[in-house]
């Protein structure tokens, strides 16, 4: 099935790494540099300033939001109004940290890009760092080509995530200690570059394709059900509303350094402005799982 996606927010800077939590749809945006929450009218509060650029976001057992500092290589926390560091994560990334996911008990997930992406210096891969309950940091997995969206299927036992310059999602096992394990694709998305994931209750996983124009619902060996149509490109999704069956979106235009490294044609020339991202909506038929 198609379906069309319909604005709620607009003249926002680059939005991703969106997150239903306690009503709210809260995401990080990159170029204001905070963490900003909406309802589903598109009312919009700022949760916190991240000045090391907010990336991931989750939340821990005590209900304490938890955010990626991408160019400092942190985890922080935020404790009333202020944010406290978790974990420093320098000596485990190769580079910038992105997305994240929190599991109930506490533990973090937290990729990073590997190489400076941006200046579009040579590729080299990047790691999937956990960082555990009392703080302690480890790479739990390492050579991935971008790891970026990050999920947990229903069960608890398995690790998504997007490989956005590897054209595929893999998944791994989680063993007892967090450290993941048995490594395998999970779906190959051939000129896809997927992004950010969300999964639904049927293990199905909602895949953000900045290349493709839209959000696909993608199942493990790679049938594609369903595609949402967006008006850019697609960074980021999550499933939310009190039913959790509104699919929204992270929606900017395109990264032309995205294009450029995967020698994808870009028919557009337009240039990135910090007022262009969106967030934009659908109702869908499954409800999501709530992870992430």
């Amino acid at each position: 099935m198609t379906y069309q996606a319909k604005v709620l927010v607009e003249g926002l800077g680059f939005s991703e790494d969106l997150r239903w939590h306690e009503g709210r749809l809260w995401f990080s945006d990159m170029e204001a540099k905070s963490v900003m929450a909406t309802d589903l009218k598109g009312n919009i509060i700022k949760i916190v300033d991240v000045q090391g650029t907010p990336s991931g976001l989750g939340w821990s057992p005590d209900g304490d939001m938890m955010v990626v500092s991408m160019a400092d290589r942190k985890l922080l926390k935020l404790i009333g109004k202020k944010l406290k560091e978790v974990a420093n994560l320098w000596d485990f990334a190769s580079f910038n940290c992105n997305d994240m996911v929190v599991t109930e008990q506490g533990r973090a997930y937290i990729g990073n890009f590997g190489f400076d992406f941006e200046a579009m210096a040579p590729y080299a891969p990047g790691e999937i760092i956990t960082v555990s309950p009392d703080g302690k940091a480890e790479v739990a997995a390492d050579n991935l080509a971008f790891p970026n969206g990050i999920t947990i299927t229903p069960d608890g036992k398995t690790l998504i995530v997007s490989e956005t310059l590897g054209e595929c999602i893999t998944a791994f096992d989680i063993d007892s200690g967090g450290l993941l394990t048995n490594r395998r694709i999970w779906a190959a998305l051939k000129n896809m570059t997927p992004d950010g994931i969300t999964i639904d209750i049927e293990g199905a996983v909602w895949v953000s394709s900045p290349v493709s124009g839209g959000v696909f619902r993608v199942h493990e060996g790679g049938e594609i059900s369903d595609r949402v149509m967006v008006s850019e490109q697609a960074y980021s999704c999550t499933l939310g509303g009190t039913d959790r069956k509104t699919l929204l979106i992270a929606v900017s235009p395109p990264l032309h350094q995205l294009f450029k490294i995967m020698n994808i044609p870009l028919d557009s020339d337009v240039v990135y402005d910090e007022s262009d991202g969106k967030i934009e909506f659908c109702q869908v038929s499954v409800p999501g799982l709530g992870c992430p």
